[in-house]
């Protein structure tokens, strides 16, 4: 119906609305509790908030920690290496760099034998200027080296602590900073319980009030589009053989915001029920609960038919429509099901030629015994395989019965 009205704007306002309201309601449950609750979660809120306060946490700061602490555990170590490497660069007459001395001698001589040993010496300066910086590189790193027992001792501390505090609350130390933040909202939320219950209370009467404008406004532009949907609906049943049947829409409405249920809230304060009558001196009742399967498919059909353009559902599939129709209403049926077809994918199971012309495609389902099971099969009939199958559904293979079937596909392009 409300696409049938083009209110989906309408709708949608209301259901947005209608969802602030249950969020808002959400927060003022968290909010409403007793006191001896309400006690317990401010104090574990309070020491949460505390806790993480003052570690005077930096996001990434414990992977720089960990690596502090393992330089710092192995600092002696480290420093006795540094130094023996020191050593053999150029603390004795073995060392490297005096070996190295030698080296550029023995080069230079060769050079003024031979000009074109020039780059052998080149090679060995930079050898050597890469030993002399590396030789700088070490002294340094041995001054950054600290030994200090504090020092080890307070980031063994830290790193106790980081890890305590992401046990506690994430795995990270970003997430811990993330929870604090949270805490700390929550916290300041329940310690101005009383304004903020406040806050929510006036939030709510005002969206409340908004519900129902919206609500009632939505309901009036429905139930002065019924008439005209059902005398819609009821021209499309003529056609498809209820001549004399009765379509309505029974809509019924709540006024009060605490009458919704959470089942049918956001789509507006009505429930709307479909009604029937096939027959004439009959009551509508509920279509659901009277008609047929056969009835049920040609009361969609009409529907769908009206509805075609406006219809979001992409594919429909009729089954049995064509139950206790005939003659000129069995092509009334595939005509309102081909005009369906220029919006959506029609799938449609029948027996009646005057339905089956009317399709894009036809499909023959057969059924045959292989191996003791009854094995279904599907395949598309076209061209004169058609012709055959649309006869054999009009009765027989005879020549009439083809003229038939073939008048029916040239009278349905």
């Amino acid at each position: 119906m409300d696409a049938f009205g083009g209110l989906q704007p309408l709708r949608e306002d209301f259901g947005e609305r209608v969802r602030r309201r249950v969020a808002l309601e959400a927060e003022k449950a968290a909010l409403i509790v007793d006191e001896k609750t309400y006690a317990q979660q401010l104090d574990l809120l309070r020491f949460q908030v505390r806790e993480i306060d003052e570690a005077r946490l930096q996001p990434g700061e414990d992977a720089q920690i960990e690596a502090d602490h393992q330089r710092a555990s192995n600092a002696a170590r480290l420093l006795e290496l540094t130094r023996a490497a020191l050593s053999l660069l150029s603390d004795d007459d073995h060392a490297v760099r005096t070996q190295m001395g030698a080296l550029g001698r023995l080069l230079q001589e060769l050079q003024r034998l031979d000009t074109a040993a020039a780059p052998l010496a080149g090679t060995h300066s930079q050898a050597a200027d890469v030993l002399q910086e590396l030789q700088i590189a070490l002294s340094r790193y041995a001054d950054r080296l600290d030994l200090d027992p504090a020092r080890l001792q307070e980031l063994e501390a830290r790193l106790n602590l980081l890890q305590s505090l992401k046990r506690k609350y994430g795995p990270t130390v970003a997430d811990v900073i993330e929870f604090g933040a949270g805490a700390a909202r929550k916290l300041a939320s329940l310690e101005q319980r009383d304004a903020e219950l406040a806050r929510l209370n006036g939030e709510l009467q005002q969206l409340e009030a908004g519900i129902l404008r919206a609500g009632q406004e939505l309901s009036a532009r429905r139930q002065k589009l019924i008439p005209q949907l059902s005398r819609a609906v009821a021209k499309q049943l003529a056609a498809l053989g209820f001549g004399q049947s009765h379509f309505d829409v029974a809509l019924t409405s709540s006024a009060e915001i605490s009458n919704l249920s959470t089942a049918f809230a956001a789509t507006g304060l009505d429930r709307i029920e479909f009604q029937f009558a096939p027959n004439p001196g009959e009551a509508p009742r509920p279509l659901r609960a009277i008609a047929s399967s056969g009835e049920l498919a040609r009361v969609m059909l009409a529907l769908k038919t009206v509805l075609a353009a406006e219809d979001e559902i992409p594919v429909l599939v009729f089954d049995e429509v064509d139950a206790n129709v005939g003659g000129e209403t069995a092509n009334v049926v595939g005509e309102k099901m081909r005009e369906i077809a220029r919006q959506r994918q029609v799938l449609c199971i029948t027996h009646l030629a005057p339905v089956a012309a009317h399709g894009d495609a036809h499909f023959v389902v057969t059924k045959q015994v292989k191996a003791g099971r009854t094995i279904s099969e599907i395949s598309r009939v076209e061209n004169k395989e058609r012709v055959s199958e649309l006869a054999r559904m009009l009765g027989g293979q005879g020549d009439a019965a083809r003229r038939h079937a073939e008048s029916l596909l040239k009278s349905n392009p």
